[in-house]
């Protein structure tokens, strides 16, 4: 169940910020996160599309889901946080690297996302290594396919 769990709050923190997106009263928290700041190399710190918006909505959202589920709200609400942590490393990479923005980065754009909370929760969580590592392939997976769904159904940018 755990592993199943986790998987499912990966997908809910990667998705939350595409489902704030769609709420009107949230445009106001569309600001990014690195407030346009760019670093010597001329590049963004991390880009327009790692907002505040995103960033909280992962992390509310993930407490929720987590409370649902009779786990703690905090266990939840970190969870979400550090996937969105992790995100931010791989769009800071990206950026370093000068792949622009939203350009597809296979496993870069997954493993960060779901190795630090799986990681770092994984005493809480009752995780071992292995399971650690199906989750974050299953997630990497699944990731890629509901990113082709979601750029068919117009809620996504980019189909990967």
């Amino acid at each position: 169940m755990t592993i199943l769990f986790c998987l499912f709050l990966l997908l809910v923190a990667n998705g939350a910020p595409i489902l704030a997106r769609l709420l009107p009263g949230l445009r106001r928290w569309n600001r990014p996160l690195d407030g346009g700041y760019r670093l010597p190399d001329g590049e963004p710190l991390f880009g327009a599309h790692k907002t505040w918006r995103g960033i909280v909505a992962a992390t509310l959202l993930t407490a929720v889901v987590a409370g649902l589920a009779d786990y703690p709200l905090w266990l939840g609400a970190v969870f979400g946080a550090l996937s969105m942590l992790g995100d931010l490393l791989a769009s800071f990479t990206k950026r370093r690297l000068k792949w622009r923005s939203g350009a597809p980065a296979p496993a870069l754009d997954q493993l960060p996302e779901a190795l630090l909370p799986l990681i770092f929760l994984a005493s809480p969580l009752e995780l071992d290594g292995p399971s650690i590592l199906l989750i974050a392939v299953l997630f990497t997976v699944l990731d890629r396919g509901l990113s082709r769904v979601l750029y068919a159904w117009r809620l996504r940018h980019h189909p990967w």
